[in-house]
């Protein structure tokens, strides 16, 4: 697995590349945000690891700049301690996961392995909730025949919710079943990816299927595609 570590810090990168070296990890580094971005364009990455304060362009621009150019590699992003707006940002310009500075080396591993998890192509069948398809192997999912671009992510907590049409879940019940380790961040995060997962499944097509349960949840309702009119 190639991985792309973009930090300015150099003596945290080169502790951090040594780490993941020893777990298995091919991994290039790039100490400033310009260089950064264009690693990721031009070079092939099983998954990016994205510190936000970077010289040259921040993390989120890079974030922003590679899902707008529909490159949909796995992004860990590195935030900074207690910065909730940090993190919420994060997942709203497209990364899939973060981590708060300082970190538990161990815990950047497990959370490596489970996004290359998630990421990785997987045999379950098509599943589908009224207009609404997902094909879990190839991890993609369209509205109608509208194909919709999401994040590693943003893809998880889809399938998640489609799996389980009609029924309330808590954020507590998401976290458990798309994490794959102790959450220890702010359970309202998942408010970010509801957010997310509206404006490019529901809102773009005029549908509300995700639908909020006062006090209990969230509930996905698959409904008919219906066009918006010119």
């Amino acid at each position: 697995m190639k991985l792309l570590l973009v930090e300015d810090d150099r003596k945290i990168a080169a502790a951090v590349k040594r780490g993941l070296q020893a777990e298995g990890f091919t991994v290039e580094v790039a100490d400033n945000g310009t260089e950064g971005l264009w690693l990721a364009q031009e070079g092939s990455y099983d998954l990016i690891i994205l510190d936000i304060l970077l010289p040259g362009r921040n993390g989120f621009q890079i974030c922003a700049d590679l899902r707008a150019a529909e490159n949909w590699t796995p992004i860990l992003m590195l935030t900074a301690k207690d910065g909730d707006l940090d993190e919420a940002e994060a997942l709203d310009t497209g990364a899939d996961d973060y981590l708060t500075k300082p970190f538990s080396f161990p815990v950047l591993v497990a959370r490596v392995r489970a996004l290359l998890r998630r990421g990785a192509g997987k045999s379950r069948a098509p599943v589908t909730a009224g207009d609404l398809r997902i094909d879990p192997g190839r991890r993609r999912a369209w509205r109608g025949e509208v194909e919709i671009d999401l994040t590693s992510r943003q893809f998880d907590v889809l399938e998640f919710l489609v799996r389980r049409e009609g029924q309330v879940l808590s954020k507590k019940d998401i976290l458990d079943g798309v994490w794959e380790y102790d959450f220890e961040g702010d359970p309202n995060i998942i408010e970010v990816y509801i957010r997310r997962l509206r404006s490019r499944i529901d809102e773009p097509f005029g549908s509300k299927s995700i639908e909020t349960v006062r006090g209990a949840g969230y509930r996905l309702v698959g409904s008919p595609f219906r066009a918006l009119e010119s």
